[in-house]
């Protein structure tokens, strides 16, 4: 590699400096090819052909591009023919790689299955971190998922060895770690199941989270779809210093844009500042990304990354990134959609909550604001680690604050638990003292899982509908979501924030000027956290935790038990009879946010993921009706009765009676979760009408079959009733652009006709025509 990069200065000078723009690199392709990844030695990254579309779509374009814009269009699978239009157009991509967790990977799999392919076209990855439920401690807690979820493991495992997918076992940690550990890396275009993919951005990658069905395309070899993305920049000045940390960035960001500000954008990090953060602290703001509706964030190549590169044992992935940098960050005068200027050395810490990310606060207000809202102040339970909050940097830091109360004889007032993001970084700090300094001020070690920032969590310190109030490093805080009681308020902020509300026990205490009290009656203030970037000897990997996938998979038997209740084989969903949709009845009118978590929720409800029709038992089990203001609680219009969500849904379907959702804004924000697509589908439902829809969940809902429509006129929501029967018109002629229309029938008698808007192109109306996209690819077969 060193003669290589010789050669090519030597090219370079002869050259002159318009040399990159030739890209003499290209006469070294052979030399200039590196694995994507140690586990794929023979699928490598072309840095070449990803240079050769980005000159193709400038030239095109005659502008200059956004990183963005670049590393997306650098996959095109048509650059000379793509019609290229920010916030109107769809693009057709050729990703690089395709990750899945196991909770979503189920369905994932069982579609790849239905699809009859005998391999994934593209490298692809299950890694097991969401069915590992807290409880005692990591150890336990591992072993105990290992027996309760050997099913679905075995399912996981037999089923990637077959088709040729790579295997992560449980306890190697969270999916988001292990890729930017492994896989990630500056200019890749990786779609994963998991909202919380955009960590990735964090290596310069755009990495975007997706359902199970856009990765089935991928893994089939079948260009990827992508509304051609808006691009917000965010300019970074100053340095970060003191107790402002990363999550700082994006949990202001997050105040300024809200839940949806980002929703058609990919939020690009650029400006001087960039520089301060490490490059785990640039995963942290990418990965909490999503929670403002962002497709997803990036940052521009820099020696952070390069750094981090070789740390993790990537050097020559960092040698070849250097050579095409010019590809891999902004060009000069690049234009943004829309640009927001934070300076880092003026940022304070920040505390967002309760109820939704994007209610924030500074660290310093939150004792007042919550005195005067009535939030409970004493923190009954601090939680560090998660998918966004994990590095070595972020337990180090929250280390050197533990390691300052101990000396003064001081242990954590709140309960206080740690979860490592990966096998490697539980090893390395456990080598390093960090564990042991945690565990020492109080903190219990979870096992390396998602854990409770996905209600994996059987807590048992406050009874269902106690009100009280927690702290966490999460990146998610919706009603009930970490531990399924409603009346806790979860707060999200930094590793290190959390740590000192922790020692503290309460919400009002300001670490930059507030004192504790040790033991011994004296009073002392903590000193800003510090904590190295990376470990100063290499990282330890710990237990290997990998399975490779067999060359020739084809003689692997993939058992599904049919009377099992975790695991159930797909059927086909109806074709479109070619007629209107007439006299559908409103299972619900949803009263205010509606998420993923309230569509389909999480928490207990995972081991069912992998059998369609258990899961579609808690169908918007947490959905509010507006009837009643009561959660899981409707009339059927057939019986007279309330009843379950669930229940008068399958009533409804085993009656021959198609029905409708209808909703508020940014319906379906939060986890990319394709059950909360796949239940209503399987239900018999037929449209879900809003004012506006989260980008992931519109998606899912086409890939089903299902026609996900917005109210021409946001006012038009109060017009519909829960006893109304609508019918959907237009449908013969649908056609990119054009509206569909809606006749409302009142029980009193009357009638009214509004106009329903949509967003389909013209290969989307052939999923809905075929009853869902994977129906319509066995077409193509």
């Amino acid at each position: 590699m060193a003669s290589y990069c010789l050669t090519v200065t030597r090219l370079q000078l002869a050259l002159g400096t318009g040399a990159r723009r030739f890209h003499v690199s290209a006469a070294f392709s052979a030399k200039a090819k590196v694995a994507m990844s140690h586990f794929e030695p023979s699928s490598s990254i072309n840095y070449e052909k990803m240079h050769e579309n980005i000159n193709t779509v400038r030239r095109r374009l005659n502008r200059p591009l956004t990183l963005s814009e670049k590393i997306v269009y650098g996959h095109l699978d048509n650059p000379a023919g793509q019609e290229i239009d920010r916030g109107r157009t769809y693009l057709r991509l050729r990703p690089d790689r395709v990750a899945m967790q196991d909770a979503t990977a189920q369905m994932a799999m069982l579609q790849f299955i239905s699809s009859g392919l005998p391999r994934v076209a593209v490298p692809s990855t299950i890694h097991c971190d969401h069915l590992i439920e807290a409880q005692i401690g990591g150890t336990q807690d591992l072993q105990k998922a290992k027996e309760v979820n050997q099913e679905v493991y075995n399912f996981l495992a037999t089923a990637a060895a077959k088709y040729g997918v790579g295997f992560w076992k449980p306890g190697s940690g969270i999916i988001h770690q292990i890729i930017l550990e492994n896989y990630a890396y500056p200019g890749v275009l990786l779609i994963g199941t998991d909202s919380h993919t955009p960590n990735g951005g964090g290596l310069g990658g755009i990495c975007i989270g997706v359902g199970g069905a856009d990765a089935v395309d991928v893994m089939a070899g079948i260009p990827w779809e992508l509304k051609c993305p808006n691009v917000i920049g965010v300019r970074l000045t100053g340095t970060l210093s003191g107790w402002t940390s990363p999550k700082d960035v994006i949990l202001k960001v997050a105040g300024i844009l809200t839940v949806k500000g980002g929703t058609g954008a990919i939020v690009e990090y650029h400006g001087p500042g960039v520089d301060s953060i490490s490059c785990t602290g640039m995963a942290t703001i990418c990965n909490m990304g999503a929670e403002i509706g962002a497709t997803t964030s990036v940052f521009p190549y820099n020696h952070r990354m390069r750094t981090y590169l070789e740390k993790t044992g990537r050097g020559e992935i960092a040698s070849v990134a250097n050579q095409f940098k010019d590809d891999l960050v902004p060009d000069k005068g690049c234009e943004y959609d829309q640009v927001i200027e934070i300076n880092l050395s003026e940022l304070k810490p920040h505390i967002n909550g309760p109820f939704t990310p994007d209610l924030a606060h500074l660290v310093s207000e939150i004792g007042a604001i919550a005195k005067k809202s009535g939030w409970p102040l004493e923190v009954k339970v601090g939680l560090i680690g998660s998918c966004t909050n994990s590095s070595y940097e972020d337990m180090g830091r929250a280390a050197s604050l533990a390691k300052q109360a101990l000396n003064k004889g001081l242990k954590c007032k709140a309960q206080f638990t740690v979860t490592p993001g990966s096998e490697q970084i539980r090893a390395t700090i456990e080598r390093d003292g960090y564990s042991k300094t945690l565990s020492d001020v109080g903190g219990v070690m979870l096992a390396n899982a998602c854990g409770p920032c996905i209600g994996q969590w059987d807590r048992k310190d406050v009874k269902k509908g106690e009100k009280n109030t927690i702290v966490t490093s999460f990146n998610r805080n919706f009603t009930a979501r970490n531990d399924a009681n409603p009346a806790t308020h979860a707060f999200v902020t930094s590793p290190e924030i959390v740590t000192a509300l922790a020692l503290a026990g309460t919400l009002d205490f300001n670490p930059e000027t507030d004192y504790l009290t040790a033991p011994n009656g004296e009073k002392f203030k903590l000193e800003p956290p510090t904590g190295d970037e990376l470990p100063s000897r290499d990282f330890d990997p710990g237990q290997d935790t990998y399975q490779h996938p067999p060359a020739e998979g084809s003689s692997v038997q993939v058992d599904v038990n049919p009377s099992s209740n975790r695991l159930q084989l797909l059927e086909p969903f109806d074709k479109w009879h070619g007629k209107d949709l007439e006299d559908m009845r409103v299972l619900i009118k949803v009263k205010g946010k509606c998420t993923t978590d309230h569509i389909s929720a999480a928490g207990p409800w995972l081991k069912f993921r992998g059998h369609l029709d258990n899961i579609s038992n808690n169908l918007l089990i947490g959905a509010v009706n507006i009837e009643n203001d009561a959660v899981n609680k409707v009339k059927n219009q057939l019986t007279g009765e309330y009843e379950g969500v669930p229940d008068v849904a399958r009533h409804y379907k085993a009656s021959g009676v198609n029905w409708v959702v209808v909703g508020d804004e940014n319906y379906g924000e939060g986890s990319s979760r394709e059950h909360a697509a796949l239940e209503p589908r399987h239900l018999g439902g037929r449209a879900i009408i809003v004012k506006s829809f989260a980008r992931i969940h519109e998606t899912n809902l086409k890939k089903q079959g299902l026609l996900p429509l917005t109210f021409a006129d946001p006012r038009d929501y109060e017009r519909i009733r829960p006893d109304d029967k609508i019918s959907i018109t237009g449908l013969k002629s649908f056609a990119p652009g054009k509206p569909l229309t809606a006749v409302i029938r009142h029980s009193d008698g009357s009638q009214e006709t509004i106009s329903l808007n949509h967003t389909f192109n013209e290969t989307q109306i052939e999923w809905f025509k075929a009853g869902s996209a994977l129906n319509r690819m066995k077409e193509l077969q």
